[in-house]
């Protein structure tokens, strides 16, 4: 028994002697093993609690202060590196380090590791600078060379890039401050998107015009403002060529967006018989006569061997032309029904087009409901709608082709004051409140028949308390209703 005592205790001794035997100085410091492990240990808990803390400020402190997604990862990032340089410092000092003896230590060390890491140091640099600056933060959709996709983390070293596909691609932080960025979440995510089109010659490009608006309108991921835009960039070798310039608010599905856009813009071209034409090549006949008189003969060869006499009955018919109905009228001609813009030339009405867009609404239709708030400005391009009250049940009047509604409660911010439906099948022209100044800046006309119009309501606006006795004494409203409109579209 006391020989196995004697020999534990002289391994004890011996591993002591190991543990605790010099391996080399450092700053004055004798470092032994057991002091490294005592390190490694204190380095551990240190960064254990680094961790709780950089979490706790991510996950709960910058949440109520409600910083965004991409403030929050910067802010507890540079918390976390700051916390963890105190601790290991703090941990050196804890197992007896002299840490003024380690300062010109540590400046060589600097300098040999900078020359032999020079990547891993600009990727550090660059990392520190992404954080602080914030060019990019984490959930921006960005564009680095041929990479394009989400921010899903920022360290010191490297950025983690998912593109649209779902793969995750690590890039080194420097090519984030050498090469130029394109960040489509950059303070405002709304970005556009342009679509080229090219249309064989021959084509009436208001009727394009229109095709392509109509496209754009259709797809709901397209935002009404700013208002899609056709813009007719120039004369190709072989066709007419355009631009659809739409705006989006979710970048990430341009793609998607785009190929929807095309699949709609080619159904409303065909529905329009506008053709997009195949590349085209002239041939040029140098004898075109001796040409000519060789077919000639030819022709009358075949004609003496077959002869087939023609019957009269034979021939065709020509048949009595039959009147389009309205909703295969094109968006310009029915506007031209219309007395504000009858007059208007070609250029004009193609950019009234870019301003609304057309709607069909079938008989019995609800077109806007009362206290719903205001939106749009209608004007009747075909059939006729009732304006009535749902809350007392009563009929105001009935409005028909060349009129228009709506105008009431965008011109003076109210809910709508009534309801309106369909009485048949109505074609309406569509004004966005948005491009609603645009339409009265470029058609006056208009403009002072709204304020006609409104005037000539009085009461109901008197009811609404809009109109004040003061205005109400006025000898003429249309005054009052002239301003308001100047001050609320700067006319």
């Amino acid at each position: 028994m006391d020989w196995i005592v004697k020999q534990a205790q002289s391994l004890f001794k011996a591993l002591s002697e190991i543990f605790t035997a010099d391996i080399f100085l450092l700053g004055g410091q004798k470092i032994t093993i057991f002091l490294l492990i005592e390190i490694i240990f204190f380095t551990l808990i240190a960064w254990l609690i680094v961790r709780v803390i950089k979490e706790w400020v991510k996950r709960w402190l910058l949440v109520r202060f409600g910083f965004d997604r991409g403030s929050r990862e910067a802010i507890s990032s540079v918390t976390g590196y700051i916390l963890a340089i105190f601790g290991f410092l703090i941990v050196l000092q804890k197992v007896g380090f002299d840490l003024s003896s380690l300062t010109v230590i540590a400046g060589a060390i600097g300098i040999g590791v900078g020359f032999a890491f020079k990547n891993l140091v600009s990727n550090f640099i660059s990392g520190i600078t992404l954080l602080f600056e914030q060019p990019i933060k984490v959930g921006d959709l960005v564009e680095v060379g041929d990479i394009l996709g989400t921010v899903e983390k920022i360290s010191i070293r490297s950025t983690v890039i998912r593109n649209l596909t779902g793969v995750f691609i690590i890039v080194p932080n420097f090519r984030f401050i050498e090469n130029e960025i394109v960040n489509w979440s950059y303070q405002d995510s709304r970005s556009g998107i342009n679509i080229p089109i090219t249309i064989a010659y021959g084509s009436d490009t208001v009727l394009v015009t229109e095709a392509l608006l109509a496209a754009a309108r259709k797809e709901p991921q397209v935002l009404s403002y700013p208002s899609p835009k056709v813009l007719f960039t120039g004369f190709g070798d072989n066709a007419l060529e355009f631009k659809l310039l739409v705006w989006i608010n979710n970048p990430r599905e341009q793609f998607l967006i785009i190929s929807s856009l095309n699949f709609l813009i080619e159904a409303e071209l065909r529905y329009r018989s506008i053709q997009i034409p195949f590349p085209q090549r002239d041939l040029h006949i140098q004898n075109p006569e001796a040409l000519a008189g060789l077919w000639q003969q030819n022709i009358s060869t075949e004609i003496t061997k077959d002869k087939v006499p023609i019957q009269s009955s034979s021939l065709p018919t020509r048949k009595k032309p039959i009147s389009k109905p309205f909703n295969n009228w094109t968006l310009r001609d029915l506007l031209r029904q219309v007395s504000y813009f009858e007059k208007c030339s070609t250029v004009q009405l193609r950019q009234l087009i870019e301003e609304g867009y057309r709607q069909v609404f079938p008989p019995g239709e609800m077109i806007c409901r009362e206290n719903d708030p205001g939106d749009a400005f209608y004007i009747i391009l075909s059939g006729s709608v009732e304006v009535f009250s749902e809350q007392t049940g009563k009929y105001i009047v009935t409005r028909s082709a060349g009129e228009f509604f709506g105008e009431m409660s965008l011109l003076m911010g109210i809910p709508r004051t009534a309801s309106i439906r369909s009485l048949e099948e109505t074609i309406l022209f569509v004004v966005d409140r948005y491009n609603l100044q645009n339409l009265l800046v470029k058609h006056q006309g208009l403009a002072d028949r709204i304020c006609e119009e409104l005037s000539q309501r009085q009461e109901s606006l008197r009811s609404l308390g809009l109109l004040t006795n003061e205005i109400a004494a006025e000898p003429n409203p249309l005054i009052w209703i002239r301003q308001r409109i100047k001050t609320l579209f700067e006319l």
